[in-house]
């Protein structure tokens, strides 16, 4: 009998490579083999294959998708359309939901899980932004479809808010996703979750320049540890998107004295070489919850 057979694309900047090397072996220690490298943007679909380097990837037995940075329309369309034959970590559908703010926000409120009062509304609906702006006071334009927290802009009035329209609509934008900032002490709780069990949780503190902890917006790493009640949340959030493999983001509203659900993300990094000698290790205890899933899914 062959072994079963995946098919894995892993970013491998910032220790990345080390990880899919470490993945691979325990695979192979489970009679799982390994494609690597399998970046869709190189992928022909031909009649009912989808093909890389003359591989049939429909009739792999699962395929590891988790690289953030470089995901292009056409290879979210292939990855969509692998997804109907093949089982995905994650799902096509539960990485588009949480790549989209306004879905992953609208879903986590019926879920009953808090997050940062949000507002969509069509872009010639400028008014229902005026109104937002008198109530709210201050509130954060977000692009529905951004990570990292690039095109993220704070609107403190109406005059700020008159000066991005116009912005926005060259952009052609159908329509507008707008939150109340909320006040907290400018860190949040980044809680890994994997097939429902808690991994890990750090900090990030944003830089005395900006409100954003996002790292590639200037916010630093710390070491700090996830109560009961956040993992309970970050279980939760994780669950109503359907994800396998999630990253939390949770901040503390000063105003509303509750934790709320900020991101759910659909690929949140292993702990960097660097993050590793502050004291985050949490990338052994990650990578054997993952080939537990995939030995799980392609059995």
């Amino acid at each position: 009998m062959s072994n079963r057979k995946i098919g894995m694309w892993l970013y491998s900047n910032s220790g990345g490579d080390k990880i899919g090397n470490k993945i691979i072996n325990k695979l192979k220690e489970r009679d799982i083999d390994t494609l690597d490298d399998i970046n869709l943007r190189h992928a022909i679909a031909n009649n009912g294959s989808i093909l890389h380097n003359g591989v049939k990837l429909n009739k792999l037995d699962l395929f590891f998708s988790y690289n953030a940075g470089e995901q292009t329309q056409y290879q979210m369309y292939l990855y969509q359309a692998l997804n109907k034959v093949i089982p995905m970590i994650n799902s096509y559908e539960s990485f588009a939901l949480t790549e989209d703010k306004f879905h992953t926000s609208f879903v986590l409120r019926n879920k009953g899980i808090k997050t940062a009062d949000y507002k969509l509304c069509h872009r010639d609906d400028s008014d229902q932004l005026r109104k937002i702006i008198k109530k709210w006071d201050k509130m954060v334009y977000k692009p529905t479809d951004g990570w990292g927290g690039v095109g993220l802009t704070k609107i403190e009035n109406e005059a700020s808010l008159d000066m991005l329209l116009p912005f926005l609509n060259q952009m052609d934008l159908r329509y507008f996703y707008v939150e109340k900032f909320i006040k907290y002490d400018n860190t949040d709780f980044r809680v890994d979750i994997v097939d429902g069990e808690f991994v890990s949780c750090y900090g990030r503190k944003a830089s005395a320049t900006d409100w954003r902890t996002n790292v590639t917006s200037g916010g630093s790493v710390f070491v700090r540890e996830a109560n009961d009640k956040i993992i309970k949340i970050a279980k939760k959030a994780c669950k109503a998107c359907g994800v396998d493999i999630g990253g939390v983001d949770i901040i503390y509203d000063l105003e509303k004295e509750e934790y709320i659900v900020l991101e759910v993300n659909g690929i949140p990094a292993f702990a960097t070489p660097e993050q590793e000698k502050m004291g985050l290790d949490f990338n052994d205890k990650k990578i054997d919850l993952i080939v537990d899933m995939i030995d799980k899914k392609t059995k």
